[in-house]
């Protein structure tokens, strides 16, 4: 990302009318780009793009595929998937970064983008916590109790999260709870901006 331009956001979304909303949206502070389908937004990715919005169900090649690419490729792009596709446990084996259930409203999609950009500049195991932390929030918020109960991935996840919550706050210092540790993650991207 740099200073002088602003990000390059890539919308890969096979229903012109959503993605020209989104386009509409976020046109103001970044420099936009739009795909039709899958194979298209391959074409549109290079080392420019900072963060792609992807559809998972398009015809053709399928926001899974194109984000199975981008992983495999290790473009250094931070990925949200912007569907109607209900998640389920599969998602804690996708490279995404964010996960949004359409229809989606401006500001989530604003604040979506801009935590991505921010996550940009952490290190490895912090974008690591967090993506593993969105996949969290997302199957709470669409499995029940007992579903997640029931569910070896799902414990294998939040053993993962303590894990690096662990390592984490002994990398900065003792963090004693989950207040803390939000408020040091965000000091620390507060003094890489100044």
């Amino acid at each position: 990302m740099s200073d002088a331009q602003p990000p390059v956001v890539l919308i890969v979304e096979d229903e012109p009318d959503v993605a020209d909303t989104y386009r509409l949206w976020l046109a103001d502070d970044y420099d936009v780009r739009v795909a039709e389908n899958g194979d298209e937004g391959l074409e549109e990715l290079n080392s420019d793009v900072d963060v792609v919005l992807l559809d998972r169900m398009m015809p053709g090649l399928s926001g899974d595929e194109v984000l199975a690419h981008i992983r495999d490729e290790e473009l250094d792009c931070r990925v949200a998937m912007v569907t109607a596709v209900e998640p389920d446990f599969d998602i804690l084996e996708m490279g995404f970064d964010a996960y949004l259930s359409k229809p989606i409203k401006s500001d989530q999609l604003e604040d979506t983008v801009t935590n991505l950009l921010e996550r940009s500049e952490y290190d490895s195991l912090l974008q690591e916590y967090y993506s593993l932390v969105e996949k969290q929030a997302t199957l709470e918020a669409t499995k029940s109790r007992a579903e997640l109960a029931e569910s070896e991935e799902y414990e294998k996840l939040t053993s993962r999260i303590g894990d690096l919550r662990g390592e984490l706050s002994e990398t900065l210092g003792g963090i004693e709870d989950d207040e803390d540790f939000i408020a040091t993650i965000r000091g620390l991207s507060n003094q890489d901006e100044n």
